[in-house]
């Protein structure tokens, strides 16, 4: 048992470990590769949205690209290449439907960018229904430079939406853990990213590990342990200003922070009483509620999205499982039954399924767990999987693994059909979160 305990202590800290230098915007970020996708993907068109200014005003970013590749990243579209567009329309008027029908296109896409006052840009897209010759949606959008690839995925959404019911995710960000060594130390940050990779920011770098991050529902803060002066403590950082407070560093275990669906409580692993329970803590008043009393070890809280309960990972019966339990309190109940280690469990935006780490055949893996039929679905094929995080929209999920000995992201889309690899050019990645969508 002891040697189980200090398995499932590192499950609960360094299960996790860190990731990659200290990235300016300048640098590139995660690198997406789509390694597999779903048959039967959407073939779409995306024409390279006109320039209608003059070339010195020509923005950085190209729209239609960023548009075509989150489209691409879903895995549900299959974007024609640029190349074998037979014509280039930038209106619906200059649009000839019998060119798209020819490439076997179903839908397309066309736009301009303008400019629109000092430093400003109009974008102006229409998305039209190829073999019914219809537009189906259209909007302009008045933007920014620095704002422009927020509002090329904006359109994405916008794009994945009318045409599969399902809202999109492209306009979020990820958060994630990077380490690289740096002679006889290592340097860890914390980084936040487009959920395209583009544009890493570091939000708090350390020589001593930082690890479970963990976004407010408002996108604004995150709450992330840090080991600061080799000793564990919660804090809460704005992602805008930098401000940050500690608020928990207790004696002992002071972990995986995990956030109320109302951004009042943080849901924590504390073991100031001696053994590591779930306590819950108002992020105001600083006021502490155990909620869990167990001579096992309770750890990684992950709240249901009505806000009514927490999951969390235990080994009271002698191996890691997935238990609930009321935030009211009460006696827990067990939840996964099938393999011999079940841990890092969160809810799916809908609350009806589960996504969680699950030792198969000696591997560790994602999966997910059916709260209906209490069915477990395994999503990928790695050795070493960890870190399950969903969209905001379920379809995907992201996590970390372990390739060639390097630590990296992938995302596995809900169903298992899509793959897609996230790498840095150097270093190593893991711990990643999805924001919630953000106003």
């Amino acid at each position: 048992m002891k040697n189980f305990k200090s398995k499932l202590f590192n499950s609960c800290f360094v299960f996790l470990l860190l990731l990659l230098p200290v990235l300016s915007a300048a640098k590139p970020g995660l690198v997406i590769e789509i390694t597999e996708g779903a048959e039967g993907a959407l073939p779409i068109a995306v024409v390279p949205f006109k320039w209608t200014g003059s070339p010195a005003q020509q923005p950085q970013h190209n729209v239609g690209s960023i548009i075509s590749n989150d489209l691409k990243r879903s895995g549900l579209f299959n974007p024609l290449e640029a190349n074998k567009m037979l014509t280039r329309p930038s209106t619906g008027d200059e649009v000839d439907f019998r060119d798209w029908r020819t490439v076997a296109v179903e839908n397309i896409v066309v736009g301009q960018v303008q400019p629109n006052g000092s430093g400003g840009y109009l974008v102006r897209f229409q998305l039209f229904d190829v073999y019914r010759g219809e537009q189906i949606t259209g909007f302009s959008v008045p933007t920014t430079a620095r704002h422009l690839r927020s509002t090329a995925h904006q359109i994405a959404d916008i794009i994945y939406e009318t045409l599969t019911g399902v809202s999109g995710a492209f306009n979020t960000r990820i958060a994630y853990v990077t380490s690289v060594n740096r002679g006889e130390k290592k340097n860890i940050a914390l980084q936040i990213a487009d959920a395209d990779g583009y544009g890493p920011e570091t939000i708090v770098e350390s020589s001593e590990p930082i690890m479970s991050p963990a976004w407010s529902p408002d996108g604004k803060k995150l709450a992330y342990v840090s080991f600061e002066n080799s000793k564990p403590s919660i804090f809460v950082q704005e992602v805008y200003t930098g401000r940050r407070v500690k608020v928990s560093s207790f004696k002992g275990i002071n972990g995986a922070p995990a956030w109320s669906p109302d951004g009042r409580y943080l849901a924590m692993t504390l073991s100031k009483g001696g053994n590591p329970d779930i306590y819950v803590m108002n992020v105001n008043t600083r006021k502490l509620r155990q909620l869990t009393s167990h001579w096992g070890i309770d750890t990684e809280p992950a709240w249901s999205p009505d806000g009514k309960s927490i999951v969390f990972t235990s080994d009271r019966p002698g191996k890691p499982q997935i238990y609930r339990v009321a935030v009211t309190g009460g006696k827990a109940e067990r939840l996964t039954f099938e393999g011999s280690y079940n841990a890092r469990a969160s809810y799916s935006p809908d609350g009806k399924n589960l996504v969680m780490v699950t030792r198969v055949n000696g591997h560790y893996r994602i999966g997910t767990l059916d709260l209906q039929n209490m069915r477990l679905n395994v999503l990928t094929n790695g050795s070493l999987d960890e870190s399950p995080s969903f969209a905001p929209n379920g379809g995907m999920v992201i996590y970390a693994t372990t390739t060639g000995g390097r630590a990296e992201l992938s995302a596995v889309s809900f169903d298992g059909r899509v793959r897609q690899r996230l790498a840095l050019q150097s270093g190593d990645v893991r711990e990643p979160v999805w924001s919630p969508y953000t106003k």
